[in-house]
């Protein structure tokens, strides 16, 4: 049965958020069981006159060999990722059958998985850094996801297409408007030298000089909601704990701690100890895995709950997010990993943010006398 919101979010993706031309080269991705997205897709990106190629992953094979596959089978490039990150546009589903595929795999074999796509995630890092990659995930509502959030599916399919307004009248509108309001957040933030954030178990001071800051409004994730920056890489000082579970490949880890010096993690804790080996693994991904790719603010107050998907939770207004790992060169960032790993904390009770001393931020709500109208 054709679901018209489906249809909706595929004519925002090709038409607003990648704007998709003919002739552009546009690789669709995705697992096995999102194929109404990528059929949704292929057919608005053929009528916008895109030249369309599709990959469809099956996380059961992928599982297979790594759980009985040799390093030479299971640590191997990408031909997806490296396919999809040399075209024009790349429009990409998460959506799951089942969130714990991976769990109980070992977390060397999957670092040694990362470590392989390397040179792609290189490639594509350049490319969405210089424009030449237009790229755009979203999340297309599964049984697997909806159960990890504790939703009905058809209470997901509800959360997930209410969150990208693809009940107004007209969504493009309403991301405009977004984006208009975040420009004037964007433009108070640029040209400071230092975020201080403050919350529960969290005294942290974050460099930004010189570092871009980045309104997020449904054009690389859909739906979007949060301005960002990647921060000084030797310059950030302190400690933060993640208020909501840090999770990977289906692992969740509880009120994770980093403390942190001269950008470098030098201690981490977590609720669940007996699972700190398998954290580390993730943060010992390599050389840049112990230093941070971003900073960010979470800014679409139309989701407040957590649903253990890090697309909608990292958006949550009311939040903060940093990612270890990778950083993005349209941000000025230069750390480069195999990882880019979002973990969250909340900053609507007590939490509170200072840029260069002034308090403009506050129990999760920006203070409108410290944002310039425009």
């Amino acid at each position: 049965m054709k679901d018209d919101r489906l249809e909706k979010l595929a004519e925002v993706l090709v038409n607003y958020s990648t704007g998709v031309k003919a002739g552009d080269r546009v690789a669709i991705s995705a697992e096995d069981c999102a194929l109404p997205f990528v059929k949704a897709v292929a057919k608005a990106a053929t009528k916008a006159g895109g030249i369309v190629e599709y990959y469809i992953d099956v996380p059961e094979v992928d599982a297979e060999v790594l759980k009985n596959g040799s390093e030479e089978q299971y640590a191997k490039e990408n031909i997806r990722f490296g396919a999809c990150a040399s075209s024009d546009v790349w429009l990409s589903a998460w959506g799951t059958a089942n969130v714990k595929t991976f769990q109980s795999i070992a977390g060397e074999k999957l670092k040694q998985r990362r470590l392989a796509n390397k040179e792609n995630r290189k490639i594509y890092s350049k490319r969405m850094g210089d424009g030449s990659l237009r790229w755009c995930g979203t999340q297309f509502p599964t049984n697997g996801d909806a159960q990890n959030a504790g939703m009905s599916l058809d209470e997901y399919e509800e959360f997930v297409y209410r969150a990208g307004y693809l009940y107004e009248a007209d969504p493009v509108a309403k991301w405009c408007e977004i984006e208009a309001l975040q420009d004037k957040w964007v433009d108070f933030l640029d040209g400071h030298e230092e975020l201080h954030i403050i919350t529960k178990d969290t005294d942290i001071r974050v460099g930004i000089k010189g570092r871009k800051w980045i309104n997020c409004c449904g054009k690389e994730n859909f739906p979007d909601g949060e301005v960002f920056t990647s921060p000084e890489e030797d310059n950030i000082n302190g400690y933060i704990t993640f208020s909501y579970p840090s999770i990977m490949n289906g692992n969740e880890f509880e009120n994770v701690r980093l403390d942190v010096k001269d950008g470098k993690i030098v201690g981490v804790t977590c609720k669940n100890m007996d699972m700190l080996p398998e954290l580390m693994s993730y943060i010992d991904t390599d050389a840049g895995s112990r230093f941070f790719g971003e900073v960010a603010i979470g800014t679409n107050y139309g989701i407040q709950q957590h649903s253990k998907n890090i697309l909608f939770d990292e958006k949550i207004g009311g939040s903060v997010h940093m990612a270890i790992g990778e950083s993005f060169q349209e941000a000025g960032g230069k750390n480069e990993s195999s990882i880019h790993w979002d973990m969250i904390t909340s900053m609507r009770d007590g939490g509170k943010i200072y840029i260069d001393g002034i308090l403009f931020y506050e129990n999760g709500e920006f203070k409108d006398e410290f944002i310039k109208k425009k």
